[in-house]
């Protein structure tokens, strides 16, 4: 068996192991879903009286938003569940069984995605109740969803390295909400970029956030008559948004891993 094999069959070992926890401690489960409910309607309600997009129904506009900013959050458990690990000492039990290195990375990884997929439907879910709807085809519908996924996974490989580099929840928590909510308030997950001031609209432009949501709006029929944007990044969202998910991919799980063997051999 390659060393590629091995290590996504090793994963899948330690995938199983962080899902068994939804069992042990539904509080995780519980607080899971009801973020994404808290979300969907706090902006549906409170702001989407307050805030008017030309051409297209707010809430409509705004659950591809939504979506992207719950899928980025919750990346953020692959970082607090590292630095977890790393502080209860899980991660040297680790060490001593004969596994790839990889392995507890892609295993931690890969079940945050089932984290987010039931964010995702819990959302969908509610979306539909306050008035959203899907008005493209099933296969666009799946598509607009899988990059939202993918999204989410590239996200988590960052949170791996934070939290391996800093080794305490905590602490990850809070670089996380410093670098989640400029990244996801300062683009059109919410409002239209074009209404952002000079600055603020050219880093919303080519924000990867910006590209998501929009490409999750094409995907979902929810783009309306909202004006054509006039830069690439906007008129190409899904290839823009593929484009950054393959480079924090690239750049990011060899860091990862890296930075599990330099941790792994202090502690």
């Amino acid at each position: 068996m390659s060393a590629l094999a091995l290590a996504l069959a090793d994963g899948a070992v330690v995938a199983k192991r962080n899902l068994i926890k939804i069992k042990r401690v539904p509080e995780v489960l519980i607080w899971t879903t009801i973020s994404p409910i808290m979300f969907v309607l706090l902006f549906s309600y409170v702001f989407g009286g307050s805030i008017a997009v030309s051409g297209v129904n707010y809430r409509e506009f705004l659950m591809a938003g939504i979506f992207a900013q719950t899928m980025i959050f919750g990346s953020t458990f692959t970082g607090a569940g590292l630095a977890e690990d790393m502080t209860k000492g899980i991660i040297d039990r680790f060490r001593s069984l004969p596994i790839s290195k990889s392995a507890v990375l892609i295993g931690r990884t890969a079940s945050d995605i089932v984290y987010n997929l039931m964010s995702m439907v819990v959302m969908s879910l509610t979306g539909l109740a306050v008035g959203w709807r899907i008005r493209t085809s099933v296969v666009d519908a799946i598509a607009g969803f899988l990059l939202l996924l993918l999204f989410s996974y590239a996200v988590s490989w960052i949170m791996a390295y934070v939290g391996l580099k800093v080794t305490s929840v905590e602490v990850v928590n809070n670089a996380s909400f410093i670098f989640i909510m400029p990244l996801t308030f300062v683009s059109n997950a919410f409002v239209p970029s074009e209404n952002l001031p000079g600055p603020l609209k050219a880093f919303a432009e080519w924000n990867p956030v910006s590209s998501l949501a929009l490409a999750a709006r094409q995907l979902f029929g929810n783009t309306g008559g909202i004006p054509a944007a006039d830069v690439w990044s906007l008129q190409h969202p899904v290839a823009y948004s593929l484009i950054c998910i393959v480079g924090i991919l690239a750049v990011f799980v060899p860091l990862s891993i890296r930075q599990y063997g330099k941790t792994a051999a202090r502690s």
